[in-house]
Parts: structure tokens; C-alpha cells; sequence
């Protein structure tokens, strides 16, 4: 059974309200003396008490826990974010409470509503980008929110994103520039910010370079393995492949990979890659993955010290939208496309 402050005030012959005062660190205010306060904490200590925090939140109607919702913490980018929200939020005394969504709306809507229940403080959302109604409702009802990676042009709360255009541009122009013309994008979920930035950056790359859109080379439903397998095993078996692929997230490129691997081709030698996110292990693959790496930990930290400026009441104007750089890190997984023979004339 826990130890409660009558248990301490029995033990140490002090009234209740004074051992109160004394654990809520009130004794100069209060001019207990030093003789009390030692005997108390003594005989707390003795009896191996630990302060409800429930019943302390509830009383100053502060937890100092954080709700983190993420849409699929097996995705190591997200387990990056997580990691680092978690980090950052220890330092400064909060706990945080995580949730995965596994990429599903229904889920999250759930999740943040059961969380503003258990009364955190704020939450910290990675949404899963299809609609936002439920994260509006939070930020009217005055609920500390800061939205990260996928976010929503309408939603008037802090965000913190990466410039998802410019980093799929210059992935996309990488493998131009070595003479690839038939690139196929694996996208994640279509109608998400992400995907759509991604996309975006793909056919403008592919434009500038005055080369057609091929909608057959535009594939992937959502950003799970599974999708990069599936998708790749098309491609692999069209009439006419791609000469390279460009992946955007961690577990598309895992299951593409797998996929190219059984059907017995390698990268670069039969087909180029260049994945958008950074997995660690990517650069100790048997072909070394081009990548586009996001700035996981600076955005972790930005969105936990933006939440937790606005528990402490850190005056704000309007909300923050922080958008970050990735950079392109070139490997071995791009291959040169010879330049087509030219026939003489004589």
C-alpha cells in the first residue's frame, strides 16, 4: 500500500499540514523550523514515500508529461523524432507518453483525444497527414500543439517540417545529371503534405530538364515496406523499366532493395537508387545508398522546445513554422547512363 502524508505525520508525531508544507518544499514560507523539516524528510524517507504525481497534477493542473503521437514508430526516422522529443523533455523535467498510430487516422484521432483526457500538458503530433479537424479542435480549445513532418497549410498551431520540394528536386536532378531519363518514384500516402512536396520536387526536376512525366513510374500508396517491395517487383517486370529509382522514406527503400535483390539485379550495375530520409545503416550496405538526410535531431529538438516554451508561458505571436534543409549525401548507388551512340554521316 502507498505511504501517505497521514502515515508520515503519525510516524513523526507533525500534523498533517505541516508535513504537507515540508514536501511541497513551503517550510521558509511557512517558518517551520530546520529540526522539523529534517524529521520529516527523515521519517519520509524511512518509510519509502513517493508523491502521488496524479493527485499533484490534478491539484496545480500541471502532469508535466507530454503526449507524442507518431504514425509508425517501426519507421526509424520516426523512432529518430521520438528519441530526440524524449530527450530533450527529461532535461527539462517533463515525461513524455508516446502513442503510435501505425498510420492510421481513426487511431490518432483516438490517441490525442485519450491523452488531452489524462491531462498532458501539450502534445507533440506526427500526423498521419490525411485530415486535421481533430488537431484544429485541440488548438481552439487552447491545448499546447506543435505538429511535426506532416503538416496542414490550414492549421494555425507551431510546426516543424523539411523542405520536402527542394530535397526530392536535387535527388531527382542527381540522377539526371548521370544520364538517367526513366526514373520511377515510390511515393508514401498520396494526399499527404510529404508526399506531395516530394512529388512535387520529382516532376520539377524532371521539367527543368525538359524530360516527360511518365505517370507509370509514379507508384506507392503509403511509406511502409511493404509498398517499396510491392511496387519495386512492378516495376522490375514492366515492359520497360526504370533505369533508377527514387524512394521516398526509410522502409520504401528497405522493401525496394529486398525486392531488387531477389530478382537477382544490384545496385548501381543493373539499377540506379536515391532514397529520400537517411537510415544509419545505409552507408554500411553492399552498395553504399545515396541519400537525402533529414535534420532528425534538430527537428525533434525544435518541436519539444517550442511545446515546452508554451508551458512555460513563453509569450507567443503568431505560431512558428519552422522549415528545415535536408542535404543530399551521395554514395555509390547511382551508375552513369552511357550517352546514346551517335550514327556518323558519310
Amino acid at each position: 500500500m502507498a505511504v501517505t502524508l497521514y502515515d508520515i505525520a503519525k510516524a513523526s508525531g507533525i500534523s498533517v499540514s505541516t508535513v504537507s508544507r515540508i514536501l511541497n518544499k513551503k517550510t521558509v514560507k511557512h517558518r517551520i523550523s530546520k529540526e522539523t523539516e529534517k524529521l520529516v524528510l527523515k521519517t519520509a524517507r524511512e518509510l519509502n514515500y513517493r508523491p502521488n504525481q496524479l493527485a499533484r497534477g490534478l491539484r496545480l493542473k500541471k502532469t508535466h508529461t507530454i503526449g507524442l503521437v507518431a504514425p509508425d514508430i517501426s519507421n526509424p526516422f520516426f523512432a529518430y523524432l521520438v528519441k530526440s522529443i524524449q530527450s530533450v523533455a527529461h532535461k527539462l523535467g517533463y515525461s513524455v507518453v508516446v502513442c503510435d498510430t501505425n498510420e492510421d487516422l481513426s487511431l490518432e484521432v483516438e490517441h490525442t483525444s485519450l491523452l488531452v483526457s489524462k491531462g498532458v500538458d501539450g502534445l507533440i503530433v506526427m500526423p498521419v497527414g490525411q485530415k486535421c479537424s481533430h488537431l484544429e479542435a485541440l488548438v481552439k480549445s487552447g491545448t499546447p500543439l506543435v505538429v511535426v513532418d506532416r503538416s496542414f497549410d490550414e492549421l494555425k498551431t507551431n510546426t516543424v517540417i523539411v523542405d520536402n520540394h527542394s530535397g526530392a528536386f536535387e535527388a531527382v536532378e542527381h540522377l539526371i545529371e548521370h544520364g538517367h531519363t526513366r526514373i520511377a518514384i515510390i511515393q508514401g500516402i498520396p494526399e499527404t503534405y510529404t508526399a506531395q512536396g516530394r512529388l512535387r520536387g520529382y516532376k520539377d526536376a524532371l521539367m527543368k530538364h525538359s524530360i516527360e512525366v511518365d505517370e507509370s513510374l509514379i507508384v506507392g500508396k503509403d511509406f511502409r515496406q511493404e509498398s517499396g517491395y510491392i511496387e519495386t517487383k512492378l516495376l522490375l517486370k514492366a515492359g520497360q523499366p526504370p533505369t533508377a529509382i527514387f524512394t521516398t522514406s526509410d522502409l520504401i527503400t528497405l522493401g525496394s532493395i529486398q525486392a531488387i535483390q531477389e530478382e537477382g539485379l544490384s545496385i548501381p550495375d543493373d539499377i540506379s537508387m536515391v532514397a529520400f530520409d537517411d537510415i544509419d545503416s545505409v552507408a554500411f550496405f553492399r552498395c553504399p545508398i545515396t541519400a537525402v538526410a533529414q535534420p532528425k535531431e534538430n527537428m525533434g529538438e525544435i518541436a519539444a522546445t517550442l511545446l515546452l516554451d508554451q508551458l512555460k508561458g513563453v509569450k507567443k505571436d503568431e505560431p512558428k513554422r519552422i522549415t528545415l534543409k535536408p542535404k543530399l549525401i551521395i554514395r555509390e548507388s547511382v551508375s552513369r547512363v552511357p550517352a546514346p551512340a551517335t550514327v556518323g554521316v558519310f
